[in-house]
């Protein structure tokens, strides 16, 4: 793979936390590079870093030690290019779909014949051309999210940061977004980092899946996910990879730990 597709360049990385008068290291030295355009998914057991990590890739934490970068230029805090989607959302109570879509157009002081093109074609994307006007507290949950989705990438950004963002959700709505995620990734051409506890919405949705082990918080498997799409979660290749993953995922815990 050449240089010329690697987008995140992570070399060195390491976090630690002050706690009282204690020093925690949330990550030992992480090296990683992923390529344009990649689907990345990161899983790991509660506190083993995975969270960590994506704030640092997005501007808001930064490494103890080492160093992360997008297109070879250094990571010093949030940018336009990496939009984060979290799992309670995070969108302004007081603004309209359409506001919150519009909100970082809004901000870079584009012509208003662009934001609402911009915002109309992200809108469509995400399928709520009915709910424009509506404001969040009249969304389902599933909603909130595609319009995070969108405001992310109406912004131009060119990494989809996710943290457990369908982990609130209900199953059917939760596979309806994974699906839809799918289709905005394939046709935006966006690089996704997606932090998730669940192996099959891994396996089902990147193109790499990266175990991380705890104490501290290492990069412990790399998984390429070769499977073509849309993937049958009933099927032996799909099952097997997934045992595969969890046995990995498992590998580093005592016995008492390890769930039934």
């Amino acid at each position: 793979m050449s240089d010329a597709r690697i987008i995140l360049d992570i070399s060195g990385v390491t976090k630690r936390f002050a706690v009282g008068d204690d020093e925690v290291e949330a990550l030992a030295p992480v090296d990683l590079t992923i390529p344009q355009g990649e689907f990345v998914c990161l899983i790991g057991a509660s506190g083993c870093g995975k969270s960590t990590l994506l704030r640092i890739i997005a501007g808001f934490e930064e490494p103890t030690t080492g160093e992360a970068s997008i297109f070879g230029k250094r990571i010093t805090g949030p940018g336009s290019d990496r939009g984060m989607v979290f799992q309670d959302y995070a969108l302004f109570p007081w603004m309209t779909v359409r506001e919150n879509i519009s909100f970082g157009l809004r901000q870079g002081r584009m012509p208003r014949e662009a934001i609402e093109k911009t915002t109309d074609e992200f809108v469509r994307m995400v399928g709520l051309e009915r709910f424009v006007g509506r404001y969040p507290n009249q969304l389902s949950g599933g909603m909130k999210q595609r319009v995070a989705i969108a405001r992310v990438l109406a912004n131009n950004a060119t990494m989809l940061l996710m943290d457990e963002p369908f982990g609130a959700l209900d199953a059917l709505t939760r596979e309806q977004l994974q699906y839809e995620l799918l289709q905005i990734w394939s046709r935006t051409g966006v690089t996704a980092v997606f932090v998730t506890h669940s192996v099959e919405e891994a396996v089902l949705l990147a193109d790499r899946v990266l175990v991380m082990s705890a104490g501290p918080g290492r990069i412990d498997s790399d998984f390429r996910i070769e499977l073509a799409r849309p993937r049958d979660v009933s099927s032996p290749e799909f099952n097997a990879l997934r045992r595969d993953i969890s046995r990995r995922l498992t590998s580093h815990l005592v016995p008492s730990q390890v769930p039934a």
